[in-house]
């Protein structure tokens, strides 16, 4: 089941050290079979606010996911962004293909008390 990390960043002044992690980042989650789908481009917002940037990154599961975040090569260079961008950032789990929405809809419906 595919995982993916996305990270919510505040606007940050330009720093050269922000230069040298992005730079620097492609070549920590390749390994882990990782990729960048988003990567600091336009968004538009539908409900509430989104401040920033949006950086969403694919692995093939959550184990290469975590392994990646823990790796020496990503530590090493997580501080050059963490000094200069506040934000948000989170690992989750996607879905398996082929989901259906329709079998959650059910069990939340079963879980409603009866009236």
């Amino acid at each position: 089941m595919p995982a993916y990390v996305i990270a919510s960043l505040r606007e940050a002044a330009p720093h050269p050290e922000i230069a040298e992690y992005v730079e620097r980042i492609a070549g920590t989650f390749e390994p882990y079979g990782g990729r960048f789908l988003v990567h600091i481009t336009q968004h538009e917002v539908k409900e509430g606010t989104w401040p920033g940037n949006v950086v969403m990154i694919g692995f093939p599961g959550i184990a290469e996911a975590r392994s990646w975040w823990d790796s020496p090569a990503y530590q090493e260079i997580a501080p050059l962004r963490s000094r200069h961008i506040e934000g948000d950032i989170i690992m989750i789990e996607g879905v398996p293909e082929g989901y259906d929405p329709t079998a959650t809809a059910r069990a939340m419906r079963e879980a409603l008390p009866a009236e």
